[in-house]
Order: C-alpha cells, then structure tokens, then sequence
C-alpha cells in the first residue's frame, strides 16, 4: 500500500531538504547550494552538496543524490513508508490509516506486541543488573574494562538466578504466557511448568537496524552450560539476517565494516572509537548476513580469533563474502586470541595499524593453504602450484585474474609464464575458466553503444533541469518518446509537463517512484555531471550536440521498430525532419 500522491508531496514540500541534511551534515553555503563532507563514503574534501532551489542533493565523489525522502532512506535505511512516517512526524503532517486486511493487520499488531515484550524484558535486565542480586554480572563487565556509558549505548543487562522471575514480571505488566514464549523469553515443560529461558547471565539485549530489540544473547556467570545462549528464532528474531551492533555501525561512515564473531568484540571496539564493528549473532556467517553487509560497505574486515577455529570460519566467511561481491580483508590479532584482548593489551592505535595492514583475502587464503605442503619436497611443491592454479581459475574478470596472477608469482617465486600456463591448462581441463590473456595495451575500454545512448539522455535532462527555460526552444524537437529506456520516458513526460504547467519540480518527480533503486536512478537522471566549459559559445555547441545525439538515438532506434510498431513509422519520419531542421538550427542559451 502506498500513501496518496498530494500526501507525499505535503511532507516532502514540509521538509526543506537544507534543514534535514544539516541536521546529519555539517555544511556551509556556497553560491545557491551547500556543501559537506558526504555521509555516504570517507572523505577529507567536500563534495556533497544540497541545493535548496532544486530540493535536491549530489555528492560529486561517490555519485549518490535524490530527495529529501532518498536522503533520509538511505542515512537512516528506512524503507519508503518509514522515511515518510519519520519526515511527516518532523512536520507534523498526520498521515492517513492505510487499509489492511484483517489478516495483516493481526500480524502486524502481533509483531508490534512481540517487539513491545522484548523492550520490556530489556528494561528489567538492565535495572537487574544495578540492583544488589546484579552485583556478580556489573562486576563482570567492569572486570572486561567497560565504562558506565557502553553499559548504557549496548542496553547490557543481567537475568537473575531463580529461573522465572521474568515471566512474573511480564505477566504482571499484562503480557500473556503465548506471547512471552512465542518471543523466546520463556519455555514451558511438565517437570518446571513455566520458566525462564536466560538466568544467572549477563545479558545482551540484540536489536535491529533501527534499534527494536528483537532478541537477547547471555553469558552465564560461573561455570553453567553453555557459556552463551542465544534467543531462538521468532516472528522478529532471525539470526541469519542480523548482526549484532549494526545498528549503530551502519552509520559510522567509517568506509568499511569490521566484522567479528563475539558481543564483546565488539563492545569493546566500539568503546575504543571503531563503531564500525559488528558480529554474527551465535552462528556462523551467513550469505543473508552478507547480503545485510551490502547495503552499507563494500568493504568487509575480518577480526576473527586467531586461532583455528577462527582461521577456519574466516575462510568460510571470505568464500560468502566473495560471492555477494564483497571485497574482504583479514585483520591480524596475534599475538591476541581476539580484538577484545588485542584492544585491551595494545590499545587503539596498534588496532588501528593491524587495519592499515589488513591483508588481502585471497593472499591470506593462500598463506593458510601454504601450510599444508612442504615447500622444499619437490613433489609437495609441484601440488601446491596446481592448487594454486586451481585457486586462480575462481576469477571471472580476466584483468583481476592477471593480477592476482602476478601477484602469486611474484611472492611464491614463481615464473610468471609457467603459472599462466598452469592455469591456462587447469581452466581448459575444468571449464573453470577462460585463458588468461594479457592487456595488448593500456586503451581503456569505452563504454558501450546502450551506455552513451542513456548517458546523452542523462545529460540532455540534467540540462534541462538546470535551465528549464530552455526547454521552449526545444520542444518542437523533442518528445518524452525520445527517450528509449522506459524510466527515462516516464521522468521526460513528468518533467515536460511540469514545466509546460509552470509546476516545475523534480524533486518531486522522484517520490513518484516507491522502488529505492528506481528513485536513485531517477535522481541521477537530474544530476548527471556536466563537462565544464569556459564560453557562452562552447556551452552552446555542446547543447546542441546532445540535443541532436537524443534525437539521432531516437531515429535510429525507431528505424530498427519499423515493421514492429505501427508507431515507430511515425516517430521515424518526424525524427528525420526535427534532425534536419536541427542541424541548420542555432540555439541561443540567453
């Protein structure tokens, strides 16, 4: 379900977009815009501005722009709806009831009920653990060096040693037994009837991306089995598609994301200033999980334990993070078994270097797949080169294919040619791969035919955005259907209207799509970089130049439909004449 368009439209118009942002980024104003260090990626320079005539933002570094309600999607990670819920609460624009079914609206309000539980299970650990009964857990996690106010941002809590004191607690706040068992809170058995499922633990209250404890890990005190427990799976709570502590690494803006296996790993790294830290909720790491990862980096840092165990679970982690894209690298905690005891004895600026000096995930693969051969038995050598060769043949892009290639040789002492050739011969027996060949020359691949086609139609409605005066002089030349991929021709139609109606407002343009991928690309359509020119004479020629190029695209696309589309004889015979009448024609910019 979808809000109404004129509702939509009242709170973004409520929202000036120069207001929100500053509230996130500090910006200092610059001709009509502003400018700022961007809150999508690290830089030192700014590069993001915000116009306020246009209600829109771009950052000319990393590429990001759109509205005020892309603005808030993507800084907050909200779906559509909720960056409309959160800018109309700013406003105070009330919004309509959207209709549910019965179905729906029970399950929601079951969530709701599920995630209230939970809040309230977080507030009674965390009152536990400063009562006397909570002295054991507070003296634990002083003695694991955390101060009063990361006990406070984590929620920490402890979960008393009689085993039902929750349950009482919950049922005389009115939550009914199903509920407080359907949310992993409780268990029921006929030796003890109803008990509770965490006791005599420290306890991490788990939330989601939008700080909703969803769940709780808990440490035991003592020598109790397991050491941790986990919430099981519920409606709110699954494990493979959490991490914990993302709700606050997500808007680190560190560049990256620090990956680790426990709560105190974390904790602690938070506390030393790297909030970019998060861990896997009990479980191995999942493809969900780095699926999670994707929305917010491209770069994933493993600070596993550093011994077996955790070597091996990295190496499963760096095969899912590979094929999600991903690019990974491995932090080095020796002399530590993990970054909690490596912040604690070296402290922030070691930890710090051993990130400068994270290695390469593919080449810490190799380092570890090196120890299962004898490098000085000649046999044993010639084995590991074909598993080398075999490793090699996973990269699909030739061009990164070479350069790892290059670079195994160049470590393992290797020629070059006699790898390739391994290789070559592997992929051929395996059909793992095709040959590598090597760059002929340094020629930077253009970009294809489809991709300067919507880059002209980029440019063209940039343009036009900027100065939409000019479209009366272009628009006996130029229809919507001059634009070949759909979300083009609908954002010209939209765009053409508005300015024919005096109602000109892209920003707008863009909330008409409810889809976050279609709404980044719809702002790129008004915000596409223009090639600086010096005189009022170039600015002219190269107006002119994608003006015709859109209509050139156009004639030849059309011409390829005749025969197809009925309508394609017509749109071909006014393109001819508009690109004839266009070529003798001067368009003044004034």
């Amino acid at each position: 379900m979808r809000y109404p368009e004129e509702i939509i439209e009242e709170v973004r118009m409520k929202n000036d977009i120069v207001d929100v942002v500053s509230g996130y980024v500090r910006m200092q104003k610059k001709g009509s815009s502003y400018f700022g260090l961007c809150p999508f990626h690290n830089e030192k320079s700014p590069s993001f501005s915000v116009s306020g005539p246009k209600q829109m933002y771009k950052c000319f570094g990393c590429g990001a722009s759109g509205n005020v309600f892309t603005f808030v999607m993507n800084y907050e990670n909200y779906t559509f709806g909720e960056a409309i819920k959160m800018l109309a609460d700013r406003a105070g624009v009330n919004l309509p009831e959207i209709e549910y079914s019965e179905e729906m609206k029970r399950k929601e309000n079951y969530r709701t009920r599920l995630l209230e539980v939970n809040k309230e299970a977080a507030k009674y650990f965390f009152y536990q653990l400063r009562a006397p009964q909570g002295e054991i857990g507070l003296r634990y996690l002083q003695g694991r060096r955390l101060d009063e106010e990361t006990i406070k941002k984590f929620g920490l809590g402890f979960a008393n040693k009689t085993s039902d004191d929750l349950t009482k607690y919950l049922k005389q706040k009115g939550y009914d037994e199903k509920l407080i068992q359907d949310a992993g809170l409780a268990s029921f058995d006929e030796r003890y009837g109803m008990h509770d499922k965490f006791w005599n633990r420290v306890m991490y209250p788990i939330q989601d991306i939008n700080h909703r404890v969803i769940g709780f890990g808990g440490r035991v005190m003592g020598e109790g089995t397991p050491k941790y427990l986990n919430s099981p799976e519920t409606q709110i709570f699954d494990k493979s598609r959490n991490l914990y502590g993302l709700n606050f690494a997500r808007t680190s803006r560190a560049g990256n994301i620090i990956l680790c296996e426990g709560y105190m790993d974390v904790i602690s790294l938070h506390q030393a200033g790297f909030t970019q830290a998060v861990a896997s909720l009990g479980t191995a790491f999942t493809a969900g999980q780095a699926n999670l990862l994707r929305r917010y980096t491209e770069n994933v840092y493993l600070a596993y334990d550093s011994d077996g165990a955790g070597t091996k679970a990295a190496l499963r982690a760096i095969g899912i993070l590979r094929e999600v894209e991903l690019t990974g690298k491995v932090i080095n905690m020796q002399p530590y078994k993990d970054p909690d005891e490596f912040i604690k004895n070296l402290g922030r600026e070691a930890f710090q270097e051993r990130i400068d000096q994270a290695e390469n995930s593919f080449m810490f693969e190799i380092r570890i797949l090196e120890r299962d051969f004898d490098l000085k038995d000649p046999e044993q050598k010639t084995k590991f080169h074909k598993e080398l060769a075999k490793r090699l043949c996973q990269f699909e892009v030739e061009v990164e294919r070479d350069n790892y290639l290059e670079a195994i040789a160049e470590k393992y002492h290797v020629g070059y040619e006699n790898l390739r050739k391994l290789v070559n011969t592997y992929a051929a027996q395996t059909g793992l791969a095709k040959p590598v060949e090597r760059p002929k020359s340094g020629v930077k691949q253009k970009n294809s035919p489809e991709e300067n086609v919507k880059q002209v139609q980029r440019l063209f409605l940039t343009w036009i955005t900027d100065e939409p005066s000019l479209y009366s002089k272009i628009q006996k030349y130029i229809t919507p259907r001059d634009f070949t991929v759909d979300l083009y021709q609908t954002v010209a139609q939209k765009l053409f209207e508005g300015i024919e109606s005096g109602n000109y407002n892209p920003a707008a343009i863009i909330s008409m799509f409810e889809d976050e991928e279609e709404q980044r690309e719809v702002a790129s359509l008004f915000t596409t970089k223009l090639e600086a020119v010096n005189t009022k004479q170039e600015r002219e020629r190269a107006f002119h130049d994608i003006l015709v190029a859109v209509k050139k695209n156009s004639f030849a696309y059309y011409s390829e439909q005749l025969g197809a589309d009925v309508q394609a004889l017509n749109q071909v015979v006014e393109g001819k004449r508009a690109l004839q009448e266009l070529e003798k024609t001067h368009i003044s910019l004034d």
